[in-house]
């Protein structure tokens, strides 16, 4: 098989990088190991976060740290064998977390995050797929004074220094807002810009969908192995044969450092594990819109299928076997917050999302290869990010003028 473009990867993002090329004329074949959104894209919080302008930070106060020690934390989890390797990265993520840093990453960032709403309107339009979205933002549920102040004022400098609208509701407000919530709380936030997604494997398959009809293929085959082709361009050996492109695009999430490291390239690369469980609606009053428990630190949302249970990170190897304690701590909270039916899942699912210590993604021009392309460590923001990369690194690869500036995103940031 003969293309212009390889894509190694089916998630939202490669999916999304697909259709944009395709859009501008390209002859694409999207490749991966199992049918599109199957994996990380398949189990997260189905939030298009327009509000994330700051993304996901190490924690620097001394208390946060010390309960976090202590491997006992709801909103965090680690494997005590993977700290040795992983504490490189954790030292450079802890680095870029300081204030004067994180400002300029947020500064960066925001310009990706300002579009994100607006490119998945256009791919979910063109899919057809308006019916699994829901446009009525998500909330912000704060059980003490304290941590409902710092919310809120945390809300105030996003709106004042990002555009991004927001609300303030009292306990008695809350309540009448979603009648589920069965928790005292001292109030709410109500992130008013973001959309919702019923289903995100459903949403990435309508994506897919929309590829095939611009013309692309698919090929299931394991993504890892692409070469460098002779001539140039590369190749991929699949089952039923080989496939050959001028130009390839690694959006592999949290596998990209597979191929990348065998071809030369010491990317700050790791993964943040995290699980879902689904539950049943409880009987009677279910619940009808997206919430995070603020301090606990789990998320609630109502999905095609019931409740799901999103959980914070876990700090492990990519491949480690699951441990999925922090589905069961939320749970136990979550209970009380929601009076949440029956398991619906025999296991808790678990993903992984593909981190750098930056906190900001690749996207651009690998620095060593001609006619390669990266598109990967989106972390947290990978499902709200997937259709403004696509764009971006299509504009970039057929020569148009980028909509947003690239540059910080590029690999080559990372000496």
């Amino acid at each position: 098989m003969q293309a212009d473009s390889l894509v190694l990867g089916a998630g939202i993002v490669g999916v999304s990088v697909a259709i944009h090329l395709a859009q501008r004329g390209r002859t694409v074949v999207l490749v991966d190991r199992r049918p599109p959104g199957s994996e990380t894209s398949f189990g997260n919080a189905g939030l298009i976060q327009r509000e994330g302008v700051h993304p996901h930070a190490f924690p620097l106060e001394l208390g946060r740290l010390l309960n976090y020690s202590r491997n006992r934390s709801t909103d965090m989890h680690y494997h005590v064998g993977a700290l040795p390797r992983l504490l490189p990265f954790l030292a450079r993520y802890w680095w870029a977390s300081w204030p004067k840093r994180y400002r300029r990453i947020a500064e960066l960032y925001a310009p990706l995050i300002a579009h994100s709403i607006a490119e998945h309107d256009s791919l979910i339009r063109a899919a057809g797929a308006e019916d699994l979205i829901v446009k009525q933002g998500w909330y912000l549920l704060y059980r003490t004074a304290k941590a409902r102040d710092k919310g809120f004022a945390e809300a105030d400098a996003v709106a004042r220094d990002f555009g991004v609208n927001s609300a303030r509701l009292d306990s008695a407000q809350i309540a009448a807002v979603e009648p589920a919530l069965t928790a005292s709380l001292s109030g709410a936030l109500h992130w008013t810009d973001p959309w919702a997604i019923r289903d995100p494997g459903a949403l990435v398959t309508a994506y897919f969908r929309l590829f095939r009809k611009l013309g692309g293929s698919f090929v299931e085959a394991d993504a890892t192995r692409i070469e460098a082709g002779a001539a140039g361009g590369w190749r991929l050996r699949a089952t039923d044969g080989v496939v050959e492109a001028r130009e390839a695009v690694i959006a592999l999430g949290p596998w990209a450092d597979t191929v990348t490291r065998r071809l030369g390239y010491r990317l700050p690369l790791a993964v943040k594990r995290g699980y879902h469980m689904n539950y049943r609606q409880p009987e009677g009053t279910p619940l009808t819109h997206w919430v995070l428990d603020a301090e606990p630190g789990y998320l609630l949302a109502p999905m095609a299928r019931g409740i799901r249970l999103t959980t914070g990170a876990e700090f492990a190897a990519r491949d480690a076997a699951p441990t999925p304690v922090q589905i069961d701590r939320d749970e136990k909270i979550a209970r009380g917050l929601v009076p949440l039916g029956d398991r619906l899942d025999a296991e808790p699912w678990m993903g992984a999302r593909p981190c750098t210590p930056d906190m900001m993604p690749i996207i651009g021009p690998a620095p060593r290869h001609k006619d390669l392309w990266f598109a990967f460590g989106h972390a947290h923001h990978g499902m709200t990010l997937g259709p403004v990369t696509g764009r971006l690194l299509a504009e970039q690869m057929t020569g148009e003028k980028p909509f947003v500036a690239p540059e910080a995103f590029f690999a080559r940031r990372f000496p």
